[in-house]
């Protein structure tokens, strides 16, 4: 049974739900300039933001948004272990690396269509550091939390970030060991790993606790049919299942889950 607490919106595509989740940031931003502050959008990397950032992108450039007050906190990044017990970001050159990502399809992309003085700031595009994540929560901390927090849930273990299976809700941004089924989902999130083995076995992610205590609201996007176990789960959970780490959107200020068709079926 669906929980009626959590508000629950099909539409019938991906491109449905990524004009409707742009929509929502272009009022936040608009709202954040009003006061004359940033916007602090919380996202994900990989296939889930990408019709948001398409048509997010499409409306900034028709209306000619003013997005200089954007600033975006990234969710994960794969790491790598430098010497025992330390991390750092996975090169920004590989196919991989969220931070590249986060430049080539949401900054570069969400600026491509406006003058320098209306584009988002590099230095407003972060994701978390491997050497320091404990920083990145600070730096969460000065921001004063998160307007609009984008989530996405992992298909075969209900993943968020690189939360896993058992993550207690406490967590922080911190390093972590990936479970073995997000690797294998993130097989499908960047194609060009040849296998299973190529997959980084550690990711700096934000926490459970960053996501539900740090956001002043919550939208959890279920695209295509392969999210059908995730889309059950969420939306008959009332609070936080460490055995599937995306209910969290239960417990989440302003929280909606969004689903198109193939996902809601």
């Amino acid at each position: 049974m669906r929980n009626a607490n959590l508000e629950v919106k099909i539409l019938q595509s991906g491109d449905d739900v990524g004009r409707y989740v742009a929509n929502l940031i272009v009022t936040g931003l608009k709202l954040a300039r009003n006061e004359n502050r940033d916007f602090v959008l919380g996202c994900p990397s990989g296939r889930t933001p990408r019709s948001t950032l398409k048509a997010l992108t499409e409306l900034l450039t028709e209306q000619q948004i003013d997005i200089s007050n954007l600033v975006v906190v990234m969710m994960d990044d794969y790491v790598q272990e430098i010497s025992t017990g330390r991390f750092a970001n996975v090169p920004i050159d590989a196919h991989f690396s969220c931070r590249k990502w986060a430049i080539v399809e949401l900054r570069d992309a969400l600026n491509s269509g406006l003058p320098v003085d209306r584009q988002i700031k590099a230095e407003n595009v972060r994701c978390p550091e491997g050497t320091a994540p404990a920083e990145f929560e600070k730096w969460i901390d000065e921001l004063g939390g998160i307007d609009l927090f984008i989530l996405a849930s992992g298909a075969s273990d209900g993943h968020v970030a690189f939360n896993g299976p058992g993550e207690p809700r406490s967590s922080l941004t911190r390093i972590v060991t990936l479970a073995e089924k997000t690797r294998v989902d993130n097989l499908s999130t960047f194609p060009d790993f040849n296998g299973i083995d190529e997959v980084p076995r550690y990711g700096a992610s934000v926490g459970i606790a960053t996501i539900a205590d740090k956001s002043r609201s919550a939208v959890m996007i279920l695209l295509g049919s392969g999210k059908k176990e995730a889309y059950s789960r969420i939306t008959q959970a009332t609070k936080y299942d460490p055995n599937w780490p995306a209910t969290i959107i239960a417990e989440c200020p302003n929280a909606l889950v969004l689903a198109d068709q193939a996902a809601a079926s």
